[in-house]
């Protein structure tokens, strides 16, 4: 389930540009960098003072995954928010917000310049499976933390070789796990098509879900995968549906998943269940489909839907549609990217006020030892749990479905670690 060798393949050319030119540039980069003394001595302290902590993030704000990029502006409006109400322990946050445009390479170059141009504390929320696996390698030879990837690929969670790096949302395979549980329960004969990305985040979904359905009379009946540069799936829809498959198990990014709801949507003789991943769960995904046309779509969750009306007096709520109001004023509170990048950086705030030592070292250290910490915007029952084997703060889910113009929970929340058991190496 590890997919080590495949990811480093994918990044590789990127991977090596970065460590060449880095190590170029790091023994006198080195020598600049600030530390600490006392009983913290010799931890690196660049990007933090008493006073401030600079932090940088890197996002498609362009590109096909460019529907990702307003998450910066959910952080953002957090981190402005609570910079007004004093800071984190004192130190108000600056967040550089840099563009990938969703290619590894660039993300190469943006790593770079947030980590020895911006001289960042912290590389906080890298998106996307390619471009962290591009620069991780660097960031760990540098002992730069990159806390809470936007990205679920279970390998963040997992590998004992880069410390540094740690994942935030579900992993991939967990997720795939509570859609094999639910079919197991509701449709146990279910015959399941499945359209996915190909690349490593679409393969670690396909592969958690395939090794959760082994043992039961759930079976994969087609597959078809795209690339992120394709213009469209429509091909791959219709093949699909020549399956007959009676479940459509949707492993798409924001613009693929627009394109395949309204493609099973416009095929009135095919009419499976459709599932559709958390990351194309977004109102702003579904909306262009037409909502009556994605009636009936199952998906599964983590945190809260702004858009759920249950959620209306709910104090944290209430905060984050405010400060998103006041400091993105050009963007949607209802659109859960908004919400997502919100409790992410509540997160991430969490993992600083834990540091036992205010230091890159620190942050690492806290990051890996978290035990049932609460964040207002996740779910009730979902909290962050870590350990030193174990960077996968969240993997509790629950599932929803879509009725009306919403999503709407239904079930109890699915906690994989005790349902099914550690993820191994």
């Amino acid at each position: 389930m590890r997919r080590t060798t495949t990811l480093r393949a994918a990044a590789a050319a990127s991977a090596a540009l970065l460590l060449a030119t880095a190590c170029n540039s790091q023994r006198g980069q080195d020598d600049k960098d600030a530390a600490a003394d006392g009983a913290c001595q010799g931890q690196q302290t660049t990007g933090i003072t008493d006073k401030s902590i600079k932090l940088g993030g890197i996002y498609p704000l362009s590109g096909p995954a460019s529907a990702y990029g307003t998450i910066s502006k959910g952080v953002s409006a957090y981190f402005k928010h609570v910079n007004d109400k004093g800071g984190i322990a004192g130190r108000k946050v600056e967040f550089v917000v840099r563009d990938d445009g969703y290619q590894p390479p660039k993300a190469v170059e943006e790593a770079r310049r947030l980590v020895e141009q911006e001289k960042v504390f912290a590389v906080f929320q890298t998106l996307g499976t390619p471009s962290t696996a591009a620069v991780w390698d660097y960031l760990d030879k540098r002992k730069v933390p990159q806390p809470f990837v936007a990205t679920g690929a279970s390998l963040w969670g997992t590998d004992g070789d880069h410390p540094w790096t740690s994942g935030w949302q579900p992993n991939y395979v967990a997720e795939a796990r509570v859609y094999a549980k639910y079919l197991k329960e509701e449709k146990p004969k279910a015959k399941v098509a499945v359209l996915y990305q190909n690349d490593d985040f679409g393969k670690d979904l396909l592969g958690g879900f395939k090794a959760a359905v082994a043992d039961g009379g759930v079976k994969v009946v087609a597959e078809e995968s795209y690339e992120v540069t394709d213009p469209s799936i429509s091909a791959q829809m219709t093949s699909l549906a020549r399956s007959k498959a009676d479940v459509l198990l949707n492993i798409t990014t924001p613009k693929f998943g627009s394109q395949a709801l309204a493609a099973d949507a416009k095929n009135t003789k095919w009419d499976p269940l459709h599932i559709v991943n958390n990351v194309s769960s977004s109102a702003t995904v579904l909306k262009p489909v037409g909502f009556k046309n994605v009636q009936g779509v199952v998906s599964a969750t983590y945190f809260k839907d702004p858009a759920d009306p249950q959620w209306a007096d709910d104090a944290e709520m209430k905060t984050y549609k405010d400060a998103l109001r006041k400091y993105a004023p050009d963007s949607d509170p209802a659109n859960q990217f908004n919400a997502y990048g919100w409790a992410a950086a509540s997160s991430l705030h969490k993992a600083l006020d834990a540091m036992k030592c205010p230091t890159r070292e620190g942050l690492r250290d806290a990051v890996r030892n978290l035990e049932d910490v609460e964040v207002d915007m996740l779910l009730p029952g979902v909290t962050l749990s870590t350990g030193p084997d174990d960077a996968f703060p969240i993997e509790t889910m629950q599932l929803m479905r879509f009725k009306g113009e919403r999503w709407q929970l239904f079930g109890k929340p699915v906690d994989t670690r005790k349902e099914f058991g550690p993820l191994e190496n």
